[in-house]
């Protein structure tokens, strides 16, 4: 699946563990000498602070690193051989989210659980991941994309849900966020006891299953005529690599990337058979974790913040990941077709669209009349100047947000030809994200304005990195699905940095990060409300475009269509919809994909239709995710942006079951 230069597994191996000695050398030399260190190891003197720290403090940290590192690897490689899909790890595929779902559910609700061992909360949170992932994916055989989609999506809602949890509890869990974001910090040596034992029963356990996972890279109809099971094959392997990341999980917290770097810069290597494999990734996976962990512990004193060492893994994974997609031979390689835009036609879009505008009126009215009090649900009237100051701009700014986003995910699937193409799901609203975050953080003054623009550099540049990528594949839709999960891991990694990084300002992230409305007052409704009618009435003028465009680059030219001048001019105002709407609503809420989606279905078909149709189905959604946010856990809020994530991702579950 990528393209290798052959090297002896045996030499693989040696150059793999040279690093790892010249790593160990370096590191013990530097604490004070090699006699020091050593005795440190074995025995501390209670009259020496240097000998206490290293004998409970820096052994047991290097230690869990190499663990770490070594069972992420081991697990990466198991789920890349039994899935025969070389971007399967546990972070692409929900594992570590599961994980660490269940851990932050289980100390919240039933704290008396974690008594049995949190490796057993945690793998029950991480089988539970990886049952919904494969359940989306079965009808398609497990197929390599659809595996990994599924991961992407499961990965989403699974965070959505962490974000909520933490949205209500944060006083509670603010010491989880650092764990969370991949700590490997040890005050002794329980975690190194922990983890080695499960290392240890979970590398025998791989050791008995490389013959029959062998058999797995023959394709099923081979495999079954030498007589395997391959749906035991399948649940032993996984199951082995389940167990590992969560126990992984429940001692250090989710490390990122290492699971799906060390297995395939070991294939790229040249080492092809799964028993050479299984002892080069491990050891690669040991170099890669505990070097980042000792430059991090190198230079953390010249920060200003904490650095988790799983963000910085996720951080430095991302852009190795970006690299690896145009390498990677998927086998389903395709421009796209305009068939995949081709569905049923309504008869009447007018009046279709008429009825939908009404609805959307209806749901305004309610969402601004609707409300509860101590005495229950209450009503009150439009005109009721002092409730509509709080509620009226809540409802513009999730309307507007609802629009912007539902108009960017047209422009996009109709662009590039991909039904699953969305500002959410390509990365789009995280690189916005990422770049919001940082200009809250280090502009001196960041005023709305000044937050769009540095929202809409972002997203420009992520669209940058996008087209960079998937320019020779020609856009098929896999790798720009696949180039999203890789800008939507380092958005992750960045947010874990942050939030761990204990500023005040924290919790106003983490509820803009939901989606929340309630920050919103009247002037910057207004604005909102004027961006997103400005923007649908500047992108209804490319519908010729959006008709032409997914016939094809030769049928586009050949109508006069100037294709890079057309291409750059959308995917600017791509850019612009999803800063000004992210700003309002934060970065996931699958409207994007969602609403493009409804329209379709409903029977808007031509481009001019479709666009207006999302529109209106955006900002309905949105809408009513407002209203049920501020409804359904009474005197608490939830996000709109999180309800609409929810019932996002659950749609965008079910697309994917039905593919």
């Amino acid at each position: 699946m990528l393209s290798t230069s052959r090297i002896p597994p045996k030499v693989a191996c040696g150059l793999l563990a040279l690093p790892l000695l010249v790593l160990l050398a370096t590191a013990i030399a530097a604490q004070g000498g090699l006699s020091v260190s050593l005795r440190a190891l074995f025995a501390s003197d209670p009259a020496s602070v240097e000998s206490q720290l290293l004998h409970f403090a820096w052994w047991p940290r290097l230690t869990v690193s190499l663990l770490a590192g070594a069972a992420l690897a081991l697990a990466g490689v198991l789920m890349q051989q039994v899935l025969r899909n070389p971007l399967a790890s546990p972070t692409t595929l929900g594992v570590a989210s599961g994980a660490n779902l269940a851990l932050m559910l289980a100390t919240l609700l039933a704290p008396g659980l974690l008594a049995f061992g949190r490796e057993w909360v945690a793998l029950g949170g991480g089988a539970a991941a990886m049952a919904l992932v494969f359940g989306l994916a079965w009808r398609r055989r497990l197929a390599p994309v659809v595996v990994v989609l599924a991961g992407l999506v499961v990965n989403l809602y699974l965070g959505a849900l962490a974000t909520a949890v933490l949205l209500f509890n944060h006083e509670t869990l603010a010491g989880l966020l650092i764990w969370g974001a991949g700590s490997l910090a040890q005050n002794g040596w329980e975690g190194v006891a922990t983890l080695s034992i499960r290392f240890a029963f979970s590398a025998a356990a791989a050791a008995l299953l490389i013959r029959p996972l062998a058999v797995l890279e023959l394709d099923d109809a081979s495999a079954k005529s030498l007589g395997f099971s391959l749906k035991y094959l399948r649940l032993g392997g996984l199951g082995v690599a389940v167990f590992i990341t969560a126990s992984v999980v429940s001692v250090v917290g989710i490390i990122g990337f290492i699971g799906l770097a060390a297995p395939n810069i070991v294939r790229m290597a040249g080492a092809r058979r799964l028993g050479p494999r299984l002892v080069s990734s491990a050891l690669l996976g040991a170099v890669l974790l505990a070097t980042t962990d000792l430059l991090l512990q190198r230079f953390s004193g010249q920060l200003t913040t904490l650095l988790p060492t799983g963000a910085v893994t996720g951080a430095l994974g991302a852009p190795l990941l970006l690299w690896l997609i145009p390498r990677l031979k998927l086998g389903s390689d395709r421009p796209p077709q305009a068939s995949h835009v081709a569905l049923r036609r309504h008869k009447a879009p007018a009046r279709l669209a008429a009825q939908l505008l009404v609805t959307l009126i209806g749901a305004i009215l309610l969402a601004l009349m609707v409300g509860q009090s101590g005495q229950g649900v209450s009503m009150v009237s439009p005109f009721d100047a002092a409730v509509m100051e709080w509620r009226a701009p809540r409802v513009i700014a999730a309307a507007a947000s609802g629009l912007m986003l539902a108009v960017a995910g047209t422009l996009l699937q109709r662009l590039s030809g991909n039904p699953m193409a969305s500002p959410e799901v390509l990365g789009i609203s995280g690189g916005c994200a990422i770049a919001l975050i940082l200009g809250i953080y280090w502009l001196p003054a960041s005023s709305s304005a000044l937050l769009v623009s540095v929202g809409t550099l972002g997203a420009l540049l992520t669209l940058g990195v996008l087209i960079l990528v998937n320019r020779k594949s020609g856009f098929a839709p896999e790798r720009l699905l696949l180039s999203g999960v890789a800008i939507g891991a380092l958005f992750d990694a960045v947010r874990g940095v942050i939030l761990a990084g204990g500023d005040p300002r924290g919790q106003q992230v983490i509820a803009w990060l939901a989606g929340s409305t309630y920050y919103v007052d009247v002037p910057s409704a207004a604005l909102v409300g004027a961006a997103a009618a400005g923007l649908l009435l500047l992108a209804l003028p490319f519908t010729r475009w959006l008709d032409i465009l997914p016939l094809g680059a030769a049928t586009a030219q050949g109508l006069g269509i100037a294709l890079n001048r057309a291409r750059l001019a959308l995917l600017l105002l791509v850019a612009v919809l999803t800063a000004c709407a992210t700003l309002v609503v934060g970065p996931l809420s699958f409207i994007g994909l969602l609403a493009p989606h409804m329209a379709r279905l409903m029977g808007f078909s031509r481009a001019w239709w479709h666009l207006l149709g999302a529109a209106l189905i955006g900002t309905l959604l949105m809408v009513l995710a407002d209203l049920i946010g501020r409804q359904v856990m009474f005197p608490y809020d939830i996000p709109a942006g999180l309800v609409a994530s929810l019932i996002g991702g659950a749609y965008f579950m079910w697309g994917l079951r039905r593919l």
